[in-house]
């Protein structure tokens, strides 16, 4: 059977979150715009650094509660790369939407909503009131689907 477009780009999300190397998370991004993908993205570490597996992050291989400790985490969310990979390669995503793995934290819909996507796509829960508040006020859809369970490891 041929898969609705959400479920197409929600795939190519989960695969994308494949290939993180995150010790904690796997998160994976990709943004459309008129059925045409402009970038993805998954959590890692910046370019250049070693992988969290490889060190590069002591946060992640620590013992911290989730959701805490983030102000030292070295990695980017999904989302995030998934925005810079956009800019670095000079590609507009103004009024496109964001297919992710998990709902985006406060950080990365501020990012978001300042990149001019105007829809978000997500299977699983990160639950985070403010971040829906505030994309809500923003006039930025925030839809959940079951296209896709979360990749394995969550």
């Amino acid at each position: 059977m041929r898969p609705d477009w959400d479920v197409y780009f929600m795939r190519m999300a989960a695969l994308a979150a494949s290939r993180s190397t995150c010790l904690r998370r796997h998160v994976g991004a990709v943004i459309v715009k008129e059925r045409m993908v402009l970038s993805t993205g998954y959590n890692d570490t910046p370019r250049g650094l070693p992988n969290c597996g490889d060190g590069g992050c002591a946060r992640c291989a620590s013992d911290t509660p989730s959701g805490t400790g983030l102000d030292t985490c070295l990695c980017l969310h999904a989302e995030q790369n998934c925005v810079i990979q956009a800019a670095y390669h000079g590609v507009a995503i103004a009024g496109a939407t964001i297919y992710t793995t998990h709902q985006p934290c406060l950080t990365c819909a501020k990012i978001i909503v300042n990149a001019g996507i105007r829809r978000i796509v997500f299977a699983g829960d990160y639950p985070d009131p403010v971040a829906v508040e505030m994309l809500r006020q923003a006039g930025v859809s925030l839809d959940r689907t079951s296209a896709t369970p979360a990749p394995a490891g969550e």
